[in-house]
């Protein structure tokens, strides 16, 4: 058997190489027509921040997975076609920043039609709207080859930071396909990939439709859970409850459970508020609006939770943050990643700029140019710098945020970052990381989300 990936992205890199170590008898092809992310795949400094992703890869790169840019030619050796391919939110036309934009897809299911001689199976590993498969099968029959192609649905649950784990031992496999001897054989032949290493009670088999929405309903219902969570906290800031009590209270109902009740500066990654658009904009498209409006909410509590904070620090900074110097800690989405993608740092940070404040970052893995990038900024930006360290971060600066819960913020020296500090020195925990009582006794004032307000922003 030979598998060809095609995308090198987070979800393709990661996943391909788990397979090439977990079924050394398979050949896996991980191809792209970036060049730039190819060579990077073939370097010592892979292009994706993941704990564990180096030495999974040295294992068997070279032996049997692969990356190039071949992409014709591997689609053509391969019997199994993972597609990978970015499915971003539209910006423009009918469904703008709601609907998925799959046209990197649809370039996909034509350049199979075009270049494959033989029957394949197509498994969808991106993150895509209900019935995309059913595009994917009408390009690839139209070709004149006669081929019986089977498109399977496979859709990732990675958490970032965390996928060589989430891969290694995974919760399920989920795999959608016709409900046909040819469909079923082909959802067999993607299960015995996976049986390699995963018990097959895990491995899960629904028709193709099933399969594809449980990815958006899955996304959907954590970052619920999330803004639920963090509507609450809101309401604890004004009554004197502690979100973090209240979260533990409520998680111990083995009903409700405790993951994804942690309060926040708001949910950030590539998937969260994209499938949660997606399913909004599916819900309306169907004609169901009560229930569009009922997911639009989660996306609409986030972005104020993220403004909220902002507006937090302009208000406790005595309502100007002009000219101040402000300490930023992290900027990745989460730990343990390099990934800034709809990052609440960036909604933060830029809420910050139009007030003119002087913002000093420090992110341990992601660097300026990207920092730049998603702030729309040019790299000499008067009122941006981008520190390397926390302290140089904290030097000078009137607050500290913290909007990554990077576990080496923890055991920073804030007893040397308090002398460096302009009086009063505050420090506005976004993630609820840090030791609040000992900070405070060193001489901060110290804001978290969910938590009773200090006296100094009581109102």
């Amino acid at each position: 058997m030979r598998i060809c990936c095609i995308g090198a992205g987070y979800v393709g890199g990661p996943t391909m190489a788990m397979i090439a170590a977990k079924c050394p008898h398979i050949r896996v092809d991980v191809v792209d027509l970036n060049a730039e992310r190819i060579a990077a795949w073939n370097s010592d400094e892979l292009p994706v921040y993941e704990p564990g992703l180096d030495d999974l890869v040295r294992g068997s790169r070279g032996k049997n997975l692969f990356f190039s840019t071949e992409v014709k030619t591997s689609i053509q050796a391969a019997d199994i076609i993972f597609v990978s391919v970015n499915t971003p939110t539209k910006t423009f036309g009918v469904g703008a920043h709601k609907a998925a934009d799959l046209r990197f897809i649809e370039a996909v299911a034509r350049t199979i039609a075009e270049v494959a001689d033989s029957a394949k199976i197509i498994v969808e590993k991106s993150t895509i709207p209900v019935r995309t498969a059913e595009a994917i099968k009408t390009i690839l029959a139209s070709s004149e080859k006669g081929l019986k192609h089977q498109v399977l649905s496979n859709p990732e649950f990675l958490a970032e930071g965390t996928a060589v784990v989430d891969l290694t031992s995974p919760d399920r496999i989920l795999i959608g396909g016709e409900q046909t001897e040819g469909g079923l054989a082909a959802i067999e032949a993607l299960v015995s990939v996976y049986a390699n290493w995963v018990p097959r009670e895990r491995i899960l088999t629904t028709n193709l439709w099933s399969s594809e929405l449980s990815k958006l309903v899955a996304n959907a219902f954590l970052a619920q859970r999330i803004s639920s969570i963090n509507s609450i906290s809101a309401l604890c800031e004004k009554t004197g409850a502690d979100v973090d009590e209240v979260a533990r209270a409520i998680g111990s109902d083995s009903r409700i459970g405790p993951k994804f009740l942690k309060a926040s500066v708001g949910f950030g990654g590539s998937c969260f508020q994209k499938d949660v658009l997606n399913l909004v904009y599916l819900c309306g498209h169907f004609g169901l609006p009560e229930v569009a409006a009922y997911w639009d909410q989660v996306i609409i509590m986030n972005d104020w939770q993220k403004h909220r904070f902002a507006e937090r620090v302009l208000r406790t900074l005595f309502n100007t943050v002009t000219g101040k110097r402000i300490g930023v800690l992290g900027f990745a989405f989460k730990k343990d990643t390099n990934d800034t993608r709809e990052s609440a740092a960036i909604f933060v940070c830029q809420d910050l700029i139009e007030e003119r404040a002087k913002l000093s970052i420090y992110d341990p893995k992601v660097g300026s140019v990207q920092m730049c990038k998603d702030l729309g900024i040019e790299g000499d930006h008067p009122n941006v710098e981008f520190a390397t360290s926390a302290a140089q971060a904290a030097a000078g600066a009137h607050a500290l945020l913290v909007l990554t819960e990077w576990d080496e913020f923890r055991q920073l020296d804030f007893e040397a970052i308090y002398q460096s500090m302009v009086k009063p020195a505050w420090i506005f925990d976004g993630r609820s990381l840090l030791d609040h009582k000992k900070l405070r006794q060193i001489g901060f004032k110290v804001y978290s989300i969910g938590k009773p307000l200090p006296q100094e922003v009581t109102e």
